[in-house]
């Protein structure tokens, strides 16, 4: 861990830009209305069990209808830009065919808003949220023809809103996209087989190649990344199973990616041990998913161990980060946050380090950045010292690499709201902004007036 007390001030390069990050499903709401079709989460969180407590996203943050109180408090904090996502379903409500206007100009009025506030607009074209009928008819990114249904949907959006914006992301998080929703089954759509994990990355990573082609037909000026979450894989001990683990885990979370994007291929020793579910992959294929971009998002919340486990097929490992705590605590000199993550800011530091030395070095944006606390709102407050004692930390690492040549953009934190996560529903709570679910009410925590210090100071 670097100690930020070890930095002299420095001066952040003139573009590097402060941030906050969203998702629609997670903060929308408005889910039957305007013309809205239904999405594989809407489908999933009505299944008894699937979602903590029972709890849904029909209203979420109501950020569709409470937008713009939200840019006035995103201008409070000195914001200078805001990644948000574009509902496929919102767009196109079967995923296909009509357009839905109505969808199309909400999103004008929320980048007119941002844009009249001086906040730069960061759009990420796909987070999660597929269209039902798309999943119904053909299962989804399992098959390859809705990389061509992404690219149409992509179309329709950059020629409405690409004369304001010029950052696009693609994609948020293919991985776990398609291992929580296809391998594990804990995300939509809920699926436990290896094969259609395997066939929903590779598709996803088409799916960015043809997205990225069809943004630069429409839209010269137009910056085209994909945003991955990247995670370091530790040994659990010092033997060397573990550590072949640990190797082993990379490959599956973090190279599986990586290495499609910027060295044209899959990792060697994952694709021979999978090779009984690996997809078809076409001619043509590598290259599109190598299609150069113009940055890569990165996402990063902790580090994760890997054990040997010689009785779990195929993977022969077993990786997790999270420990059994369902809240913030210290043990053995380690601390955690309320989803039981280990608070490591090494491996923001690790994570940097790999794309600078072993993938050339690209331009990165920290798209996500962030932890859950159990935030109380007291008088009118919201003190979560652990939150800014988290980012202090990860930021430092931040600093440190920029020093050390990667090219880092900005930084967007995780979250701007409290909202829906996802199969922990509103149990967990990530924003800077804090969220009464019953009332509507924002209130900015304590961790808010911090980094809007930071963005006005621009150092540690």
């Amino acid at each position: 861990m670097t100690d930020i007390n070890a930095f002299a001030p420095i001066t952040l390069p003139e573009d590097f830009i402060f941030g906050a990050a969203t998702s629609a499903f997670q903060i929308e709401g408005a889910v039957n209305e305007d013309g809205r079709g239904p999405s594989i989460w809407d489908e999933f969180t009505a299944k008894k069990g699937r979602i903590r407590s029972g709890h849904n996203a029909v209203t979420a943050c109501d950020h569709y209808h409470r937008f713009e109180t939200d840019v006035d408090l995103m201008k409070r904090m000195r914001l200078q830009a805001y990644r948000f996502s574009v509902a496929w379903p919102r767009i196109m409500p079967t995923g296909t065919g009509s357009v839905n206007m109505a969808g199309l100009d909400f999103y004008s009025r929320l980048t007119d808003s941002l844009l009249e506030a001086g906040i730069e607009p960061f759009a990420t074209l796909f987070h999660w949220d597929m269209p039902l009928s798309i999943y119904q008819n053909n299962g989804g990114f399992i098959s390859r023809d809705t990389c061509d249904y992404f690219a149409d949907y992509v179309e329709v959006v950059v020629k409405v809103l690409g004369d304001r914006i010029k950052n696009w992301i693609t994609l948020n998080e293919p991985f776990e996209h398609a291992c929580f929703g296809h391998l594990l089954g804990n995300h939509a759509p809920g699926h436990h087989r290896m094969g259609h994990f395997l066939k929903a990355m590779h598709h996803q990573l088409l799916a960015h190649g043809k997205a990225v082609e069809r943004i630069r037909s429409i839209s010269d000026e137009s910056k085209v990344g994909i945003t991955l979450s990247l995670t370091p894989i530790l040994p659990s001990s010092d033997s060397a199973n573990d550590k072949w683990a640990a190797e082993f885990g990379n490959q599956l979370l973090n190279h599986i990616t990586l290495s499609a994007l910027y060295k044209g291929r899959y990792p060697e020793e994952l694709q021979q041990r999978l090779r009984w579910f690996w997809p078809k992959i076409e001619d043509g294929d590598m290259a599109l998913i190598g299609t150069p971009s113009d940055f890569v998002g990165v996402n990063h919340y902790n580090c994760e161990y890997a054990s040997h486990r010689w009785y779990i097929p195929f993977l022969k490992s077993w990786i997790s980060g999270a420990n059994a705590a369902d809240a913030e605590y210290e043990q053995g000199g380690k601390w955690y946050t309320a989803m039981g993550w280990e608070v490591n800011p090494w491996g923001m530091y690790e994570v940097l380090r790999m794309l600078r030395e072993d993938y050339g070095n690209p331009e990165v944006y920290i798209t996500e950045n962030g932890a859950a606390f159990e935030d109380t709102l007291v008088n009118g407050e919201v003190n979560d010292s652990k939150r800014i004692e988290y980012f202090q930390g990860y930021f430092a690492e931040v600093i440190h690499a920029c020093g050390i040549g990667s090219k880092i953009k900005g930084y967007f934190a995780w979250s701007l709201l409290d909202n829906f996560e996802w199969a922990e529903g509103y149990e967990k709570r990530f924003g800077l902004i804090h969220v009464d679910y019953e009332t509507q009410k924002r209130t900015l925590k304590d961790s808010a007036l911090w980094y809007s210090w930071l963005i006005k100071h621009r150092t540690l």
